[in-house]
């Protein structure tokens, strides 16, 4: 049953009857070290909704005597959930890349592809011939994909357009995807996703495109309020910590908050750059040393772990998650969705790789993928938790037990979810 039409967003709607709700309630803040074994998992209890906020947390009987005339969710002894947030997507791009799968399959690594003119280089010729029609219809079943998983909040980066103009229309169309509804959706300029290989290849190049991204196209993101954060791909042979520092200084000043591409095939040294900065999160980190882990403990910025893109480019290694938490660090997973190194629209999957692959418990993985992947966009205080004054993202799963979703991996357990109240899957 979905919840009410908007002309009616005064009244209630109680979900009760689950057997189990994974409440994650706490601060509003991310969740560190051990506070990450605290998923409250409770029996017996429902949440009322009043318009795209929660009212009430509370047992079902506590609900139905307070709200009696509300319209009730059967959860049909099901696990309630807060909606995950997917913190770090690329959505918004045109084919597939199946041709470098096979490559890497040979042997070929990721940036000797990239030198090649395929990887990132390859998305951007492609949706440069494209059309923002084109790209937002693109872009729809896959963010239903995710809304199918359980997912209720998604960011997603520019980066495939590589000129001012290309850049401006991709964060267009994210706005454009927004507006529609019915996900949360977060905007991230990632300008500074490569060097366009037209620049590459001129003397001063490098240093001409970086002048680009700081004088043109991060004030205009700022004077068309396009862009929540900025992220850089801080990487050997990509972006330097120099050039990065530069950048996300640069657009600091135009209002955007910050986000780091960071150590993720050899350890440049974007996770203490990160850390030194405030960024809001630094993402990928499988390459991350014992400096990097100690920075960021010692920080607020969050560490974004995508595992399901190291094990699709099988590299044998993923991020050391369990050595973060040990330090204290606060761990959020996300799918990287992007059709090069993690074509995945599978949310529940990344919590099987968290448990599987990063060493992360359940409880862990599912404060993970709420709490700490709302903290990744700034939103702890918002999302990412069944709890009062908190925006109904709401997703209810066929199990018995939270544990289940990493357990059955691959299977799309989420049988409906709301975002802000409203239905996104399956979506009226």
């Amino acid at each position: 049953m979905s919840p009410p039409p908007p002309e009616h967003r005064d009244a209630v709607t109680l979900f009760v009857n689950a057997a189990q709700t994974v409440t994650c309630a706490g601060p509003g803040r991310a969740r560190r070290g051990a506070e990450m074994q605290e998923a409250g998992v409770r029996s017996g209890v429902g949440v009322a909704v009043r318009g795209d906020r929660i009212v009430l947390v509370a047992d079902d009987a506590e609900l139905r005597g307070q709200f009696p005339d509300a319209v009730e969710v059967d959860c049909d002894r099901g696990v309630l959930a807060p909606g995950f947030v997917d913190s770090h997507t690329h959505t918004v791009f045109g084919r597939a890349r199946y041709e470098e799968h096979e490559l890497r399959a040979t042997g070929v690594p990721y940036l000797e592809i990239a030198q090649r003119g395929g990887g990132i280089h390859a998305s951007v010729r492609d949706l440069r011939a494209r059309s923002d029609d084109e790209l937002l219809s693109l872009a729809v079943p896959r963010l239903q994909a995710l809304a199918a998983g359980g997912v209720t909040t998604v960011e997603i980066k520019s980066g495939y357009g590589l000129t001012v103009h290309d850049e401006l229309r991709t964060l267009q169309v994210i706005a454009r995807l927004a507006a529609a509804g019915p996900l949360n959706l977060v905007a991230t300029c990632l300008g500074a996703h490569e060097v366009p290989l037209e620049f590459r290849e001129r003397q001063g190049g490098r240093d001409a495109w970086i002048d680009c991204l700081v004088h043109e196209l991060y004030p205009a993101v700022a004077a068309g309020e396009l862009a929540r954060f900025a992220d850089v791909f801080c990487e050997p042979g990509v972006f330097t910590v120099p050039e990065t520092r530069r950048l996300l200084e640069a657009a600091r000043e135009h209002g955007m908050q910050l986000k780091l591409h960071a150590d993720e095939l050899h350890d440049g040294g974007a996770a203490v750059l990160a850390a030194e900065l405030g960024a809001t999160s630094a993402d990928h980190l499988a390459a991350i040393s014992p400096e990097g882990i100690a920075a960021l403990a010692a920080s607020p910025t969050v560490a974004t772990l995508l595992p399901a893109t190291m094990l699709f480019l099988g590299t044998g290694r993923q991020a050391p998650a369990r050595a973060m938490i040990e330090a204290g660090a606060a761990i959020a997973v996300a799918t990287d969705l992007n059709p090069g190194t993690s074509p995945l629209q599978s949310f529940p999957l990344v919590l099987t790789l968290a448990v599987s692959q990063l060493r992360l418990s359940a409880s862990e993985a599912w404060i993970a993928g709420t709490v700490n992947g709302a903290a990744a966009l700034g939103l702890a205080g918002i999302t990412g938790q069944l709890r009062e004054g908190f925006r109904a993202d709401i997703a209810v799963h066929a199990a018995d037990d939270f544990r289940a979703l990493p357990y059955w991996f691959g299977e799309r357990l989420c049988r409906v979810s709301w975002a802000g109240g409203r239905a996104c899957h399956p979506f009226a």
